[in-house]
């Protein structure tokens, strides 16, 4: 499991030769083997879910060339574990190779059978035990691997699978299912094929170079499934710093306020670095996104590479229509106009900088292969009738946004929408903003929120795009933290230990200036362990 603590052992003897390369791990030269600490483990400096399931592929193909026994890559069933196929007759071989490379090197080894669970993987202490996968269809291999800071733990789940194709006349036939042929031809020769053909964690479209490496298969194999996500998905965040001077002065200016130079230091405006670890968590997490749009008022984080490929600042005045509604400080209005960031992909991830994907997620969290966005109910409901003196700014724009799609499509809705990543359609925003001109014009134009805002990205589109056939319901495993809450501490220590969220977010919507400093001594070290792995858009060291 992602973050779970792995069950260590004493360290065996590494018999010579059988685990170390010259000046190099089967799993790579990054990795580092530490036999001699309570928890044995490999690290590696700056580690992902998607490298660990690579160098556990990669161990076992070393392993496997060296002693000369046929392999190829499969199309996997689970997106986190590598699968490789034998030909059953070269199984002696292939297990004779495993064990004697897994041997004192801290591997575990699991028996694996069609449609039962994955079993608790074990260690074998000698090669007698190898005996037990004598007739194993498949058997799950992996090493213990941990990033540097120990908070990044990777489980079995990303081990490599080892199938044994039996012989079938001509062809060899696969033991379990996957997502492509169940049988290959027995003597086909090898080919090089795209690794996100193996596993929907990866695109060929992402930007981070895990996207684009080859694999050893079988033409067979050479084809997009039915369930392929095919289409880049962009992501747009909206930033902004609150401690900035220049923006305050804006602020106030816009308010009729009096700035005072001041309040730059006031406890409300602490930077806690969100974006810093909402970007990492796609690096972690969500790989295959092709480009990221970072949307600001003339701002840009200190620690941000703009040369970062796949990553471009954009400015209010590169998306507004009408540039006289800036400056705004209204997100609504910001969110109205994001359709028109030039390049952005039609279907595209918009996010605020407090949102994280929690846990490996394939793209199919937010889409379905034939294009359709998903959206995401909350259980909350939105009070009946119209808008109120007594309503919150966020029921206001849903009551706004009901009104308009009843008046279209005779429907009422009742729900908000939960407070993760928004799965949205260029094509669909760019159509409402040409039906409701007047609505989102007036949206557009307020500079702070408004009782008579739409919320277009958090509501609005969602139902309309249900409405018109381009959304559907779904849902995610979704963590909430409220940083006011008084037992934030032990919240988000046991959402640490469990990993098991798909999106998280962090909201300090009822949080006051004087607890800000003590929420942050217990949130940042939080992300820091959460998302420990750097992303290719941070400029220096932390």
């Amino acid at each position: 499991m992602l973050g779970a603590v792995i069950p260590g052992a004493p360290a065996q003897p590494r018999a010579a030769g059988a685990w170390d390369l010259p000046g190099r791990s089967w799993l790579g030269p990054q990795w580092s083997w530490h036999p001699d600490r309570p928890r044995t483990a490999h690290t590696k400096p700056e580690l992902t879910p998607l490298e660990g399931r690579e160098a556990n592929h990669r161990a076992v193909t070393a392993l496997l060339d060296a002693a000369g026994v046929e392999h190829f890559t499969v199309p996997g069933v689970d997106d986190r574990s590598s699968v490789v196929g034998v030909p059953e007759p070269r199984r002696a071989a292939a297990l004779a190779a495993l064990a004697a490379g897994m041997d004192g090197s801290g591997a575990f080894a699991t028996a694996v059978r069609p449609g039962r669970p994955l079993e608790r993987p074990l260690r074998p202490a000698d090669r007698a035990d190898w005996d037990r996968f004598a007739d194993t269809p498949v058997l799950q291999v992996s090493w213990p691997l941990l990033d540097p800071t120990g908070t990044l733990a990777l489980g079995h789940e990303y081990g490599c699978a080892v199938e044994f194709w039996t012989p079938d006349g001509g062809l060899l036939r696969a033991p379990r299912a996957n997502r492509i042929a169940g049988r290959v031809a027995a003597d086909g020769p090898p080919v090089e094929l795209p690794a996100h053909l193996f596993t929907r964690l990866l695109s060929a479209h992402g930007t981070d170079p895990v996207n684009h490496r080859t694999v050893r298969s079988r033409a067979e194999f050479d084809r997009t499934g039915i369930d392929a996500i095919t289409f880049p998905v962009d992501l747009v965040y909206t930033w902004v710093d609150g401690t900035d001077p220049a923006w305050q002065r804006r602020k106030a200016e816009a308010s009729g306020a009096v700035y005072h130079s001041e309040s730059a230091s006031d406890a409300r405006f602490l930077s806690r670095d969100e974006l810093r670890y909402s970007l990492r968590s796609l690096r972690l997490n969500a790989p295959w996104v092709r480009n990221v749009y970072v949307v600001t008022d003339d701002q840009r984080p200190d620690w941000l590479d703009e040369d970062a490929p796949g990553l471009r600042v954009v400015d209010h005045r590169e998306i507004f229509a009408d540039p006289a509604n800036l400056p705004t400080f209204n997100s609504h209005a910001i969110e109205s106009q994001l359709h028109r960031i030039e390049g952005l992909a039609e279907h595209f991830l918009y996010l605020n900088d407090d949102m994280f994907i929690g846990r490996p997620l394939s793209p199919h969290a937010f889409f379905t292969p034939t294009g359709i966005a998903k959206h995401f109910p909350s259980a909350a409901r939105i009070p009946l009738g119209p808008v109120s003196a007594e309503d919150t700014p966020v029921d206001a724009a849903c009551k706004n946004n009901r009104v308009l799609l009843e008046e279209c499509f005779g429907r009422v809705n009742s729900q908000p929408m939960d407070h993760i990543p928004y799965a949205l359609l260029r094509s669909v925003m760019t159509e409402m903003s040409e039906r409701f001109p007047a609505e989102w014009a007036r949206t557009a134009a307020s500079r702070f929120r408004a009782m008579t805002d739409l919320s277009v990205t958090s509501s609005l589109h969602h139902y309309y795009a249900l409405f018109t056939g381009r959304s559907v319901p779904s849902s995610l495993q979704y963590g909430y933290v409220q940083l006011a809450h008084p037992e934030l501490a032990q919240r988000l220590a046991r959402m640490l230990a469990r990993r098991d969220r798909d999106a998280i977010c962090v909201n300090d919507a009822f949080s006051v200036p004087e607890d800000m400093a003590a929420q942050n001594a217990v949130l940042e070290p939080w992300l820091e362990a959460y998302f420990p792995t750097r992303n290719r858009y941070e400029r220096g060291p932390r």
